[in-house]
């Protein structure tokens, strides 16, 4: 196992770009620049399509991984997974060593789809474990895959009454909020117009609203007003 593990890793380390890694390291400040090789991610989605399923197996066995981009790989390797089952028992082992928003936000399972009412038991178990990205992910499952047709007007509330002092939870919640008032005002607003959100997440989903293209200029203008 540590051979195949020892492949992947070198094969990473050839795709180094020091000037990508330059780029991208004020942006990971949780990830000591020592963790991270500078591999671009359209490199990392085209490794984790074509490693084999056996070194795949070998490869997301292998926690924790030292390198940032090793996290990278294994999201996108369990982002293409389409058994909703085995997502599920990696994607529990996997979640307690992600140490960084990207390798979090990277996770977008294909197995969701379909699976959705399958997924909230542990939505709601995730948004409760205190843990920085665990959280992070379970409010991004529910931006991502609960805010059209299995939209309840229960998530926001979930996602309102978490307490965190964390950066990286706070911004998502900010970002979920955000999304809320893009694609269901009339459900989001009130969360604003009845101060119902911490002060941090209240001002940045402002912050988002006003800078996105989906929202017309007189919400834009009518949110402003609430800060």
């Amino acid at each position: 196992m540590s051979d195949i593990v020892k492949k992947i890793t070198d094969e990473l380390i050839q795709e180094k770009d020091e000037e990508y890694k330059e780029f991208q390291s004020p942006l990971l400040p949780t990830v000591p620049p020592r963790k991270m090789i500078g591999v671009r991610t359209p490199v990392l989605r085209k490794m984790a399509g074509k490693l084999s399923t056996s070194d795949k197996e070998y490869f997301i066995s292998a926690l924790p991984h030292f390198y940032y981009e090793e996290n990278n790989l294994h999201a996108f390797i369990l982002s293409r997974e389409k058994d909703f089952e085995k997502f599920i028992s990696e994607i529990e082992k996997f979640l307690p060593y992600i140490d960084n928003w990207a390798t979090c936000d990277g996770l977008r399972p294909i197995c969701i789809k379909g699976n959705e009412d399958k997924l909230l038991p542990y939505i709601f178990r995730w948004l409760s474990s205190g843990e920085c990205y665990t959280v992070r992910f379970a409010i991004e499952m529910l931006m991502v895959h609960y805010m059209e047709d299995k939209f309840s007007d229960e998530y926001p509330r979930c996602v309102a009454a978490i307490e965190s002092n964390e950066y990286y939870v706070n911004m998502m919640s900010a970002w979920y909020f955000a999304t809320l008032l893009t694609k269901r005002w009339d459900y989001g607003i009130k969360y604003l117009e009845e101060r119902k959100l911490s002060e941090f997440v209240h001002k940045k989903t402002i912050s988002k609203v006003c800078d996105s293209l989906a929202v017309p200029k007189d919400r834009k203008e009518y949110v402003k007003k609430l800060r």
